[in-house]
């Protein structure tokens, strides 16, 4: 929610980095968004959009625990935003269960989304490099590629990041399989306002056919004040 992301949830809302210098490290680019969007208390409404079909869900976040909650069926995905790595979890009538890196590609309402996508996990790799600076959206933002540590913990080879200068938001983001091919990208189309703080308000996902480079779905995620 660009903070279901969320992304998805770093995307929801930013704060200034600071950095003075032209190149910052890619890990301290990171490590400072993670701690701003651990630091986030907020109550929205939101819905995945795809063609005429809207998945409504409700985003809570409480300092570093993050909850979507969606209905018809009950269903309640909970990320905890750790120091090292983050954690994705369903919530049941049950307990608490861990969502394993297996789970990963599964879609979240049959939509463009993965719990992968919700994990967030990119923004813990230990691998990565800042290319250069680019504007997105009017937005001036670093340009991050990150690499995943292996196979077996990511579908993703490696993920570009477009990430906020001035407001440390997730504006873009591009993730390649492990043959090279573009599999998913993600970009802002507007934000808004809430408080006197920027808040994404509308995020376009589209899951890309690796074989043309074309988008074959295109999802929508809205936030609504």
């Amino acid at each position: 929610m660009y903070k279901i992301s969320v992304l998805l949830v770093c995307a929801l809302t930013g704060a200034s980095l600071g950095f003075a210098a032209p190149f910052p490290e890619a890990k301290d680019i990171l490590a400072s968004v993670r701690l701003r969007q651990s630091e986030q208390e907020l109550e929205l409404r939101g819905g995945l959009r795809e063609g005429p079909n809207v998945v409504p869900f409700r985003l809570t976040q409480t300092g570093p625990i993050i909850r979507y909650t969606f209905s018809n069926p009950d269903e309640v995905l909970q990320l905890r935003l750790g120091e090292n790595e983050s954690l994705l979890e369903e919530v049941t009538k049950g307990g608490v269960e861990k969502v394993a890196p297996a789970q990963f590609d599964k879609k979240v309402r049959g939509t463009s989304v993965t719990y992968e996508d919700l994990a967030l996990r990119f923004l813990y790799w230990q691998t990565g490099r800042v290319t250069g600076e680019n504007e997105i959206r009017t937005v001036d933002c670093w340009k991050l590629e990150m690499k995943a540590p292996s196979r077996q913990s990511s579908q993703y080879s490696n993920v570009w990041l477009w990430v906020g200068k001035g407001n440390g938001a997730l504006m873009k983001m591009q993730a390649y399989d492990w043959n090279a091919k573009l599999l998913k990208q993600f970009e802002v189309v507007s934000g808004q306002k809430i408080d006197g703080r920027w808040f994404l308000k509308e995020m376009r996902i589209e899951e890309m056919d690796p074989a043309t480079g074309k988008p074959k779905t295109r999802t929508y995620l809205d936030i609504e004040k």
